[in-house]
């Protein structure tokens, strides 16, 4: 019996991902996909899992209650974050910011149940339900070009 769906979840999420980005015309195609921080900058594109930028913010978030009497079987409320970087040279801020967004469309669409992919919601069957849930933009402009980040949040319910 797993303690948490989190490892679970995390792997499923970082597959889906994984799989997306060698779809002809994917938004994240020539992005990297990183579990947890980098442990250098990346240039370009990248989405990380399992990784917000800020200090006071969870990279994952479990909550756990029984279920029902008996305290056989529990709930759990899951929050993985995650991180959408997009530096270039460039010094119009609109089309870098429209690009971090439409990298996180991947994500939601991704997490959606469709025919060719009914179990997505479910991280293959590591929660019972998935969702994007939340974001934050940041724009940062230097000498160097621009940088959008785009923090976003997917949270889930499983039943332990």
């Amino acid at each position: 019996m797993a303690t948490s769906s989190a490892p679970a979840a995390i792997d499923a999420l970082l597959g889906l991902l994984n799989a997306a980005r060698v779809r002809p015309g994917s938004a994240i195609a020539d992005a990297e996909i990183i579990d947890g921080p980098a442990t250098t900058n990346i240039p370009g594109k990248a989405i990380y899992i399992g990784y917000v930028p800020d200090g006071d913010a969870a990279s994952v978030g479990i909550e756990q209650d029984f279920a029902s009497a008996g305290a056989r079987r529990r709930d759990e409320e899951l929050t993985i974050g995650g991180y959408i970087e997009v530096n270039t040279g460039d010094v119009v801020m609109k089309p870098v910011r429209d690009e971090a967004f439409a990298m996180l469309a991947v994500i939601e669409i991704e997490l959606r149940a469709t025919d060719l992919t009914p179990d997505a919601p479910t991280l293959g069957g590591a929660v019972l339900w998935s969702h994007l849930a939340a974001g934050n933009l940041r724009q940062f402009q230097s000498t160097e070009g621009i940088t959008v980040g785009l923090s976003f949040t997917v949270s889930g319910h499983a039943r332990l």
